[in-house]
């Protein structure tokens, strides 16, 4: 197997220092905030209340054709 001579880009370089030193600039600012909020809470709590309005209301085991899925 050849070993290649090949020179790291250093716009990567940067990158991945970067990534790495992320949390040592992070600072919670109102839009930070607005992101986390939406994130953590917003999404969860509407997928949890569509699941709590539809639980029961489909059934697709042992359908015909013909069949409705919807049990109500």
């Amino acid at each position: 197997m050849a070993h290649l001579n090949v020179k790291p880009d250093p716009a990567l370089l940067k990158l991945e220092a970067m990534t790495k030193a992320r949390h040592r600039y992070f600072r919670f600012t109102g839009r930070t905030a607005r992101i986390s909020f939406i994130y953590m809470a917003a999404i969860p709590a509407v997928f949890g209340w569509v699941a709590y309005k539809t639980d029961g209301l489909w059934d697709l085991r042992a359908k015909r054709k013909g069949d409705t899925c919807y049990e109500k």
